[in-house]
């Protein structure tokens, strides 16, 4: 029986195997078909893109459209504290909060704030003369409407031993002025138009008031700074597609004048340009709005573009140079388009997985469906568009035109007898080999530089040692840097960094940040608050807490005065007789609703207000509180909310850190899927699998290390590393796996030869078209900066170190196929041919 079995397991093992090789070669010859029908149809595939992209180009320029709703963008879409709003706001409106100073607990609608700071060493109370006259200026404002304040004293610094806490001088103070809109379009409009006169106002008082620094904010400031990126952004994007051309094009070139392909490695830039333009066109005939976000898109999608450009390149130059053009560019799209259409399909099933109803942050699911068309109309325009450039470029080859000038290439006796600037410009390689030379393309500096010098160094048995010592400290930087992730809730992140809304904030927590925002603790349910148990609970729940309440006021009241109220008749009526209708207590009537039911009153709903005591780092401890207070709310008796206008960004945080990793985590298991049917052998997926899953912690735990907090934009190229890694580390893991030289070692040096050439091309346009967005100045292009440049270093980090030294360690083992090749040895005689050339003194050996 056990003889028995081990037949039928490796059969089974065989026609499994041989279902791949089946399912493998089939694509190949699909490819290979459509590469031979786009080289017989080249201006075909040449016009329909280019049609598409002018079509679509106009309707991007007609309805281009920003959105301004940036709480929409970058808050959760379904969140409890939105609930929470939805619910105060009903219980309590911002009109019954009117001449308060808690009217923060709402979301406010038209604004207009700003910061009085006095010069270093001076006291803000001094000068309150100022003060009143710019308050005066601002209440005289036209179209003012009824505008009321609050207001805050910061950099407090109390008289020593003051039991009352007197306050001695302060640093600075801050003024809000609300403008009642009731929701109407037209006075929405005269809104934004005294928006805009107040900060025009304020820029003016700093002229005339040296002594003081203004910093103001208006309701639509932050939209505006957010929007402010884009424009700053706009020449320096040109500047990195200037530098991405310079950069192709270079690393594309040869001194062989007939096998340099200059022109192609800028035609391949141009044609992820207006794939993306193309992609865009059909954003906005959809009704997308733009938001600075999208920024990324150009830079994502040059990343996995250019990769298909360069590989395409590679394989034209591993094929067979006396074949025709046209069969030459069907072995190329059989050799590349099989791993690029993987990766694609990669791509486009992680953004998909972003585009879904799964994810709650809206800048993300918008990112993430206009990647997805950028994805499909990028691997379209390859295969179509570059395609017919390769084609044509395959025919100026064959019939030997120059690569630059489209000139017939003069015969080698012409050349002879020309300048030697002249031969160097039309040098077709024939000084430097011949052409029965199995590959002269071997010529390209950079596959020279990999094969005669790089390739050696690296898989020198004592480099491995300083490799293996460099994986471990990037490894333990990177867990290091897991265990830090920090909240990137905070919306500046996202604006330009020398903008009013910037400074404004770094002042606000630098003075302002020594109480958190104030929480309204909303009870919505009737309450015996007579009751002494439902008082004990009242303070239980408010401890640690400063507490602004109208509880705490009337018992206190109850008590100088010597008033019982144990009951609800004599509580309430207190309350209303005589409580309330003192002048420094009317106030609280706005923060009690009363029911009236027959003769007997009732309280239906109130409110507290909570502050708590916290340091300079008030994101992240208000989070703490958010997380502190909201489950008591479901244990407790007393059924309450809490709320804050923060809370709606603050319940980020959570979300920020699971997406990424849920995407990873999903990406990886389709990555194990999808290619179980393309690679013979198994370790490949492994392989690819550990490779990338290195990479996204190692760009995690940098990026973090690096103080890039978790936010919209640090999500998306976290998702987008992901598929950067695959992208360039698929092709050379499986030509490892695949290769059937005697060592490890061998093998690792011809997948480097193979696709060390395209890998590099693309890393290094990639990082280098990076370069412009440090000179923008904003926290977003920063951030995308930064994780883009991890990304692509660690990728090429592991393509061209880690991975060269480790799979020589590692399986697969290649001893099977050394004994293969000996016996074939044995078995076949090796003939010699001396051929002389008309140089005696050149003897080639064949």
């Amino acid at each position: 029986m056990c003889f028995l079995r081990r037949p039928g397991a490796s059969a089974g093992w065989i026609w499994w195997r041989m279902l791949r090789q089946v399912i493998h070669r089939g694509l190949q010859s699909f490819f290979y078909k459509l590469g031979l029908f786009v080289s017989r149809h080249p201006v075909f595939f040449l016009t329909v893109p280019a049609v598409l992209t002018i079509i679509f180009g106009f309707s991007l320029l007609n309805r281009f459209q920003p959105d301004t709703d940036l709480e929409s963008l970058v808050a959760p879409s379904h969140s409890l504290a939105k609930i929470e709003r939805s619910l105060a706001s009903s219980l309590f409106s911002l009109d019954q909060s009117k001449s308060q100073l808690y009217s923060d607990l709402h979301t406010p609608g038209r604004y207009g704030r700003v910061i009085l700071l006095s010069k270093p060493g001076g006291n803000i109370l001094h000068q309150a003369d100022v003060i009143l006259q710019i308050h005066r200026a601002v209440l005289e404002m036209k179209d003012g409407r009824s505008s009321f304040i609050g207001h805050q004293l910061g950099g407090v610094m109390e008289v020593p031993n003051s039991k009352d806490q007197r306050v001695k001088s302060a640093r600075a103070i801050q003024i809000t002025y609300y403008l009642q809109t009731y929701g109407s379009v037209t006075q929405d409009l005269i809104g934004e138009k005294w928006e805009s006169e107040f900060c025009k106002l304020m820029h003016k008082m700093q002229l005339d008031h040296q002594d003081l620094q203004l910093y103001s904010l208006a309701s639509f400031s932050l939209w505006k700074d957010f929007h402010q990126t884009s424009l700053l952004a706009r020449g320096k994007i040109l500047v990195s597609l200037m530098l991405i051309l310079l950069t192709a094009t270079l690393s594309s070139s040869m001194k062989d004048c007939l096998r340099s392909k200059p022109f192609l490695g800028l035609l391949g830039v141009l044609t992820i340009c207006i794939s993306s333009v193309t992609a865009a066109g059909i954003f906005f005939i959809t009704d997308g709005k733009y938001n600075s976000t999208l920024l990324g898109i150009p830079f994502f999608a040059m990343g996995h573009g250019t990769k298909g450009v360069f590989e395409l390149l590679s394989g034209w130059r591993r094929t067979r140079e006396n074949l025709p053009f046209k069969d030459r560019v069907a072995d190329a799209y059989s050799d590349v388009m099989v791993s690029y259409t993987m990766t694609s399909s990669l791509y486009f099933i992680a953004f998909g997985m972003g585009a879904s109803p799964f994810t709650n942050i809206e800048a993300v699911k918008v990112f993430c469906q206009n990647m997805c068309v950028s994805i499909l109309l990028n691997y379209f325009y390859i295969f179509s568009f570059f395609g017919s450039c390769l084609v044509f470029a395959g025919q100026l080859e064959q019939n030997r035109y120059h690569s630059i000038f489209c000139c017939k290439i003069p015969s080698a006796e012409y050349l002879d007898r020309k300048p030697v600037w002249f031969q160097t410009m039309m040098n077709d390689g024939h000084q430097h080999t011949s052409h029965h030379e199995t590959n002269p393309y071997q010529h390209h500096f950079i596959q020279h530089f990999l094969r005669e010098h790089y390739n050696e160094w690296i898989t020198n048995i004592y480099v491995k040692p300083f490799v293996v010592i460099l994986y471990l400290i990037y490894a333990s930087f990177s867990f290091m840097g897991c265990l830090q992730i920090s909240d990137g809730a905070n919306i500046i992140n996202l604006l330009a960094s020398e903008s009013p809304s910037v400074s404004y904030a770094l002042i606000q927590q630098k003075y302002f940040s020594n109480y958190s925002p104030v929480i309204g603790f909303y009870i919505y349910e009737p309450l015996e608050y007579w009751n002494g148990t439902v008082q004990e609970d009242l303070k239980t729940l408010s401890q640690g807490f400063n507490t602004v309440s109208w509880i705490e006021q009337y018992y206190q009241y109850l008590r100088v005065d010597n008033i019982s109220a144990t009951n609800k008749s004599d509580f309430i009526s207190i309350l209303q007789s005589s409580f309330l209708k003192k002048p420094e207590f009317q106030h609280f009537k706005n923060d009690i609703i009363f029911s009236k039911a027959g003769d007997e009153n009732n309280i239906i709903a109130s409110r507290l207000y909570l502050v708590a005591r916290t340091s300079e780092n008030t994101q992240r401890e208000a989070v703490e509180l958010l997380e502190k207070l909201r489950p008591l709310s479901l244990i407790q008796s007393i059924k309450f909310i809490v709320f804050n206008p923060t809370f709606v960004f603050m319940d980020h945080y959570g979300l920020s850190v699971t997406m990424p990793v849920l995407i990873s985590g999903f990406g990886i298991l389709l990555v194990l899927i999808l290619t179980f049917f393309l690679v013979i052998h198994p370790l490949g997926n492994f392989w690819l699998i550990l490779s990338v899953t290195s990479i996204e912690l190692g760009v995690l735990g940098l990026m973090t290390l690096w103080n890039v907090d978790m936010d919209c934009i640090s999500i998306l190229c976290l998702i987008y590393t992901l598929n950067f890694a695959i992208d360039h580390c698929a092709p050379l893991l499986y030509t490892f796996v695949l290769a059937t030289e005697h060592t490890r070692t061998q093998c690792i040096k011809n997948s480097l030869q193979e696709h060390g050439t395209a890998i590099l091309q693309n890393v290094s346009s990639f990082l280098i078209g990076l370069v412009p967005l440090l000179f923008v100045p904003s926290n977003l292009t920063f951030t995308l900066f930064k994780c883009l440049l991890l990304a692509g270093s660690c990728t090429l980090l592991h393509c061209f170190v880690i991975l060269p030294v480790f799979l020589t360690f590692f399986p697969p083992s290649k001893k099977h196929h050394k004994k293969k090749k000996r016996a074939k040895r044995k078995e076949r005689e090796e003939i010699e041919c001396i051929e002389i050339q008309e140089n005696p003194d050149h003897v080639t050996a064949v």
